[in-house]
């Protein structure tokens, strides 16, 4: 029998509707079977652990995405897969904080949650929770797991987890991942795309079990006050930005901003470079707008997410690396979370 553990944090999938109240409310998920019989069918022993209080996914803290790699941690050799329940609005930071945690994973970590919830009559919440236990247990004719990664099922589309973002909160195909195709499609049978999952690794699960919060962001825009951008560089404590640049690195040649941001990498600060644009990839140097952000240092980001950036940052800086260790991984594909110019992911 395939053992698979449900890991319930809160969110939209796990509500009912109070017939008293008429207000939406948790329901016990260890009673899962009494409002999703379909389960029965899959034919797998699975458990549930419930987070107790639950939690709306705007609550969702690197404490809680350490709580996570720690329950997965202590149940890796019982279980075949993990299912993690979790509200939509971070699913995605949160899957890209556990793909950084859970280095040499050999086991799926699935991610799934829905638009509508599981006791309504018209939902999404069965067909996701259904599907992303079927990718958790699926395993090849070697009998190994499918998809050994963190990754993100929904509305019938599997994506790696720290590639995945959320683009849409009226519909069901609430996510996407513009610079990596998706890792399976679920159709009349599910379809993996094995090319473009991350292979077995042969070393023993290593779990991170500290993210450093000293990170800040600064979006770009025309006409964006100096004196802003000065104020986020001399935060204290902070230890790195995501510079949300134009197209591809690009930002202002003005001396004013620019020597705000050569002084904060003159005092140890990390300045990684990311695009605005959901799709494309960052090209510092390309054009005389980038040009000088390389000279002084700013790292590329390539084609990151906005939320793989942030949470990437966080666990390198945990690590109390040297800096120049700490750039060298900032740019180097760690779990298969950004593609390099030269193809390399």
């Amino acid at each position: 029998m395939t053992n698979i553990l449900i890991i319930y944090t809160g969110g939209t999938i796990g509500m009912v509707n109070d017939p008293k109240t008429g207000v939406l409310k948790p329901f016990n998920f260890s009673n899962i079977t009494s409002n999703v019989p379909e389960l029965k069918r899959l034919n797998y022993n699975f458990a549930v652990h419930s987070f107790n209080p639950t939690l709306d996914s705007s609550n969702m803290t690197p404490e809680i995405w350490v709580e996570l790699a720690i329950i997965i941690e202590d149940n890796y050799n019982k279980y075949d897969g993990f299912v993690v329940l979790h509200g939509s609005d971070t699913m995605s930071y949160s899957a890209s904080a556990l793909s950084f945690a859970l280095e040499n994973l050999g086991k799926p970590v699935v991610f799934t949650g829905s638009q509508l919830p599981i006791g309504e009559i018209r939902t999404d919440a069965k067909e996701n929770l259904l599907t992303a236990l079927e990718i958790a247990a699926a395993k090849d004719q070697n009998g190994k797991a499918m998809v050994p990664e963190v990754c993100v099922y929904f509305d019938y589309m599997l994506y790696r987890g720290n590639r995945s973002s959320k683009v849409n909160s009226d519909k069901f195909e609430a996510f996407f991942s513009t610079n990596y195709t998706p890792l399976a499609e679920a159709g009349v049978q599910i379809k993996f795309n094995e090319k473009y999952i991350l292979p077995h690794s042969e070393n023993p699960l290593k779990v991170y079990k500290y993210f450093d919060t000293s990170v800040g962001s600064i979006k770009l825009f025309p006409g964006m006050d100096h004196k802003f951008v000065s104020a986020v560089t001399n935060t204290p404590g902070l230890r790195a930005i995501v510079l949300e640049a134009f197209g591809s690195g690009n930002a202002s040649t003005n001396p004013q901003f620019l020597a705000i941001l050569k002084e904060a990498i003159d005092r140890g600060i990390i300045i990684l470079d990311i695009s605005q644009c959901n799709g494309g990839t960052v090209d510092l140097g390309h054009y005389e707008t980038s040009s000088h952000l390389t000279q002084m240092g700013v790292l590329s980001g390539y084609d990151l997410t906005f939320e793989s950036a942030i949470t990437k940052l966080m666990f390198i800086l945990g690590l109390n690396l040297p800096i120049e260790e700490q750039k060298k991984m900032i740019e180097t594909s760690l779990r298969g979370e950004l593609t390099k110019l030269n193809g390399q992911v």
